[in-house]
């Protein structure tokens, strides 16, 4: 097992290992390989510059772009040089992705060539925005990535970085319609660097292959590529999640670890090339961001015959939480509707309405408390002081109960959160983009039984009088203003909506009808 202790900072990760494997491969992306030598050679190149550039430490930089192991080498030279890697969603809309670049005052991007377009028809809107590098160069008016960098010297500015440094953002959705930045630091990964690398999910020897297959602008994808670098393995890099591609490179590469959310795992399932696929290099798939079938695990466990894990955790915990491990994935345990113990190094308490910790067996708010809880929210103090207590519990907005064992179940959601394929939606940010149409007098949005997606977004709609809408106009309504993983899947209509006596929509009574017959409110 890799002593995490040789790593100070995040800067470190390069660092050491070129140190000490230099000609070893750290990441293959198409076949192109990059050796830990060559890595750290090109994070010194984007440190000087970003350096070069104007961006001091603090300063936030866009990445958008699919996975690549280009990333590595931006993310790894932000961390040189103190600055913030802001991932941002592409899938979200235009004006979404305007909104993340503002908030977190974006002076540098670097952008995809498949995202170029929408940079360009946003840009006027990012006032803050001086400079965009096109990752996969091609561009009249952006410098190439590799010529930008390759022009830069290969000096390591050897910049101390405090244990506090914001070093990651990231976006999550927000209640009121606008997303938050996440504040990730260097201490809060090293943190949880300790917990992954203790539990079978990443304890990564040099001669595994990861699969890091999930986007980068989530926490998971992220978190995978940045600990199979931290311990020196060979990162397999995917650039979009695909089962065709998954299946071909876990039978050609061998891959050793993965980390899929369960709407993946059913589709690399469902493919016609798994029955032919040698899964047997396999050691162990980890699972999280959405609860997944008994009859889909099950499945999976007989077809890939090896170990599973699951994590449950979030931005705001730099993904930590707890696990459910390979042992207790056992039917004969009954603890496949859990979702695990506490991990190594965090707390996790059910409180009631008056913030105290609740027996076993009581329904509450599940908080969390470890040295992986993110500092805060990006310019947001309010929030942050209602997310995260005195003491630095960060309640979750899920609700669930611990068992006589100690095992946490999530029972519903405190803040009406819908999980569609591991993605978080929030009800409002649907809402405020349905409203506009001008045959919706009024709307709630609640997450519905999925078979594919765990959950799927539909729209209640009061209809105006004298207008007779579509549902397939206020889905295409909604489509111009968020992105198309947020939109409505189905809508339905009613006269009313049921409200209590401050006005707030009863979700709860509007989800029953769907969620019937279930003995829990997520699928």
């Amino acid at each position: 097992m890799f002593d995490f202790s040789k790593l100070k900072s995040v800067a470190d990760i390069s660092r050491v290992h070129a140190k000490e494997r230099p000609d070893a491969v750290a990441l293959d992306y198409k076949d192109r390989l990059t050796t830990y030598r060559a890595l750290d050679h090109h994070a010194s190149k984007v440190a000087q510059g970003l350096i070069g550039l104007g961006q001091t430490p603090g300063a936030r930089v866009g990445y958008l772009g699919k996975n690549s192991d280009r990333y590595f080498e931006v993310l790894l030279g932000a961390f040189k040089a103190r600055a913030v890697i802001v991932g941002v969603n592409w899938r979200l809309a235009p004006p979404e992705i305007a909104y993340v670049l503002n908030d977190a005052g974006c002076e540098v991007i670097f952008v995809g060539k498949e995202f170029a377009e929408t940079i360009e028809k946003i840009l006027p809107d990012c006032p803050k925005l001086k400079t965009v590098i096109a990752m996969d160069g091609g561009h009249a008016s952006w410098p190439s990535y590799e010529e930008w960098r390759d022009a830069q010297k290969a000096i390591d500015p050897m910049l101390p970085v405090a244990p506090e440094d914001d070093v990651i953002q990231l976006y999550t959705s927000g209640t009121t319609g606008h997303p938050k930045g996440v504040q990730l630091t260097s201490a809060n990964y090293l943190s949880i660097f300790d917990c992954l690398g203790s539990a079978p999910l990443g304890q990564y020897e040099p001669d595994d292959v990861v699969l890091i297959a999930m986007p980068f602008f989530h926490v998971a994808g992220v978190n995978i590529g940045l600990l199979s670098l931290a311990q020196g393995a060979y990162g397999l890099v995917l650039a979009e999640t695909d089962p065709t591609e998954i299946l071909r490179l876990i039978d050609t590469k061998g891959v050793t670890y993965a980390f899929l959310v369960p709407a993946l795992i059913l589709f690399v399932l469902q493919h016609p090339n798994a029955k032919t696929t040698d899964f047997s290099s396999l050691k162990n798939i980890s699972y999280g961001a959405s609860p997944i079938s008994d009859e889909v695990l099950l499945r999976a466990k007989a077809m890939f015959g090896c170990e599973f894990l699951q994590v449950y955790g979030l931005t705001e915990t730099t993904g930590g939480g707890t696990f459910l491990l390979p042992e207790d994935h056992e039917p004969s345990r009954g603890k496949l509707r859990s979702c695990g113990q506490p991990a190594p190094g965090h707390q996790i308490r059910v409180v009631g309405a008056d913030n105290k910790a609740l027996p076993a067996g009581e329904v509450g708010e599940i908080q969390i408390k470890s040295g992986n809880v993110m500092k805060g929210y990006w310019n947001k103090a309010d929030a942050t002081a209602k997310a995260i207590c005195s003491e630095r519990w960060f309640s979750t907005g899920d609700a669930g109960f611990f068992d006589a064992d100690g095992y946490l179940y999530i029972h519903d959601r405190v803040k009406d959160m819908i999980v569609s394929g591991g993605e978080n939606i929030y009800p409002a940010e649907v809402e405020n983009a349905v409203m506009g149409h001008p045959g919706v007098a009024d709307v709630a949005v609640i997450g519905v039984p999925d078979p594919k997606w765990g959950e799927a977004v539909k729209a209640i709609v009061v209809k105006k009088p004298g207008f007779e809408p579509d549902p397939a106009e206020i889905i295409a309504y909604a489509r111009e203003r968020i992105a198309g993983y947020k939109l409505p899947k189905s809508v339905d209509f009613t006269d009313i909506l049921p409200r209590n006596p401050s006005g707030k929509v009863l979700r709860k009574d509007l989800r029953k009808p769907y969620w019937e017959g279930r003995d829990r409110q997520v699928n």
